[in-house]
């Protein structure tokens, strides 16, 4: 036990998790993560993957990071700079010693900290004097010869045993923050059922860095972040592709259709393909494909013969499919496509965040092709989202595009899983014998959109394709048919707007100065918003999650702010299209393209540069 005069109250920390990336540091702060969230404190995660996938050992370019912000009240991001740095190399160091509080603590393995792997790092002899870390606390733990020393009589081999150095800094934080072991070792148990000898040895790393924690002064006074106050009901710790795809399983359940999902592999969309081909046992359909466009097509086709159907890429991916978005929409048959936003151009950054496909998404076809885009704006509210875009595919029968990014995608939080009842229900536009005789381009009053007709109903064959048609399906040359048919498929897009929530403000609803942003950067703003609020600004935020076609109460909203700056992870995609709809506001910037999110206190800082010009 842990005397209460040696424990301190915050109300919120961050931790980071850094080293190579065969060091576990993944796995360490997923941990962490789940007993912070079963302790029952709120939480936001942000893993930082390399770009390559074998970043040469010891190096800048091969770390591997994951950072963790939890609280005692609410959390929206995974926070800017660290409170605790784990650095397990001297690489770590490097890349994160500018992203550590003043004053913070710096765990790191001083085993690791050989001359090579100084000089890889780029370091000339003493990285703590080079980085200037005198004013950190800094623990120089000789992490991988005490796992050598705990296991020496266990019977593994070197490298199986140094395997285990991240759970013994894993014990050391835990012991930090005053957390129980009890959850992670159930983890070992259930992970290494048939290697118990695997289990165990990790098992004694978490103990010996627990207990070598308790030894050192160095670590005193333990933190303790008191459990946040959360609305009842079951929760679980949830990334944004995982909700993804559990949003397209409840959206397929709910309208009684089978899923089906086909795709190619893509950083850092594959998640949503794997967890959906996991889930045989609820009959989802999942075809690994052979490229891009085959994903698509058998997406499409799988759309015609009556299933929900899904295809999940990134940017490059969703160049390539752009040919067969446009036969989804000359065709009208509804598919939900999802971009999982990455660095770019080519291969850019694939493991990096970035919100630059927003105009590939809106225009990024040839001819007038257009598609619904929306966005989600968190981790969990991926499901949200990912259910939404499937009832809009549907009950609209159009293509809908969902745009996340990577730091959704892999960022984590708890979320509270809803009933099924809580659902609303999705109703397939259906051809039935009311329908006959059958026109497979007559729409209905309200909506436009076509009837759905599964092929193989009796008297309900019909003709589909990229081809210009008709009512009837068939082919059509007539230049006033298609510029009707153009223009009746934009306004079936279109009027989507009037089923659309209006776009609301957190704040005032009239001041200063509007914060606008779309999609993943909501986290960030919203706290930096709600700080300066409470240094008496007045400033309010709208962030959008429909972004074609946009909520009919746009200009009014924007209307009543002196001043609007548009915030997003690119050169300006959003604010370009707000000036091309809403041409009557003028529109700052905030603009970001570094393959990270936004910080907090980079928005707050150039908001009250606006505010003072």
């Amino acid at each position: 036990m842990v005397k209460k005069s040696n424990v301190i109250v915050k109300e919120d920390v961050v931790i980071r998790f850094s080293g190579d990336s065969g060091d576990g540091m993944q796995l360490t702060g997923t941990l962490f993560s789940d007993t912070a969230a079963l302790y029952g404190n709120d939480l936001s995660t942000f893993p930082d993957y390399p770009a390559e996938i074998r970043a040469p050992q010891g190096t800048v370019g091969g770390v591997s990071g994951f950072q963790v912000h939890l609280g005692h009240s609410e959390v929206n991001t995974p926070g800017d700079y660290a409170d605790v740095l784990v650095a397990m190399n001297p690489a770590a160091i490097k890349a994160n010693a500018k992203w550590t509080k003043p004053g913070g603590t710096i765990i790191f393995d001083k085993d690791n900290f050989t001359d090579k792997n100084v000089e890889k790092a780029g370091y000339l002899k003493d990285p703590v004097i080079e980085e200037k870390l005198d004013s950190f606390n800094v623990i120089a733990a000789p992490i991988s010869s005490m796992v050598k020393e705990a296991l020496k009589d266990f019977g593994l081999d070197p490298k199986s045993v140094l395997r285990t150095k991240n759970m013994f800094a894993l014990g050391m934080v835990y012991w930090m923050f005053d957390r129980k072991l009890k959850y992670t070792e159930q983890y070992f148990d259930k992970k290494f059922g048939k290697k118990p000898e695997i289990a165990e040895a990790n098992k004694i790393a978490l103990r010996s860095g627990y207990y070598y924690a308790e030894t050192i002064e160095a670590l005193i006074p333990v933190i303790k972040v008191s459990p946040a106050s959360i609305a009842n009901g079951k929760y679980r710790n949830i990334s944004g592709n995982t909700a993804t795809a559990w949003g397209l399983i409840a959206a397929a359940e709910k309208a009684g259709l089978k899923l089906f999902i086909g795709s190619y592999p893509i950083t850092p969309a594959t998640g949503i393909l794997e967890e959906m081909s996991a889930r045989k046992d609820l009959g989802i359909k999942s075809f690994q494909a052979e490229d891009e466009i085959a994903g698509i097509c058998t997406a499409l086709g799988a759309s015609f013969a009556g299933n929900l159907a899904v295809t999940a890429t990134s940017g490059p991916g969703l160049a390539l499919k752009s040919e067969a978005i446009g036969l989804a929409v000359m065709a009208e048959l509804p598919i939900v496509v999802i971009d999982v936003q990455r660095g770019g151009p080519s291969t850019g950054l694939p493991t990096k965040t970035e919100q630059a496909d927003l105009m590939q998404a809106i225009y990024g076809r040839n001819g007038e092709c257009p598609v619904v885009v929306i966005a989600a704006s968190t981790p969990s509210d991926c499901f949200s989202f990912a259910f939404e875009a499937a009832r809009i595919a549907v009950e609209h029968m159009t293509p809908v595009l969902l745009l996340t990014d990577s730091y959704l995608a892999n960022g984590s939080e708890p979320w509270k899983i809803p009933a099924m009842k809580e659902l609303p229900e999705i109703k397939p536009p259906y051809a039935d014998k009311n329908d006959l005789p059958f026109l497979p381009y007559k729409r209905d009053r309200e909506t436009l959109a076509r009837k759905w007709a599964i092929p193989g109903t009796p008297n309900l064959e019909h003709r589909i394709g990229g081809l210009e048609k008709t009512i009837k399906g068939t082919v059509s040359y007539i230049p006033e048919n298609h510029e009707l048919m153009v223009s009746l498929r934009a306004e079936k897009v279109e009027r989507i707007a009037n089923t659309l929530p209006d776009l609301s403000v957190f704040g005032p609803d009239s001041g200063d100065l509007l914060v606008v942003g779309w999609g993943g950067s909501y986290g960030y703003l919203v706290t930096a918003v709600r700080e300066l609020q409470a240094e008496g600004y007045e400033v309010g935020l709208v962030n959008f999650n429909y972004i074609n076609p946009l909520p009919k109460n746009v200009s009014h909203v924007f209307s009543k702010f002196k001043k609007i700056v548009v915030c997003e992870l690119n050169m300006g995609q959003f604010a370009n299209y707000l000036r091309m709809k809403f041409q009557e506001f003028k529109y700052e910037q905030i603009n970001k393209v570094q393959g990270l999110p936004f910080t907090v206190t980079e928005i707050k800082e150039k908001c009250i540069k606006i505010l003072e010009d």
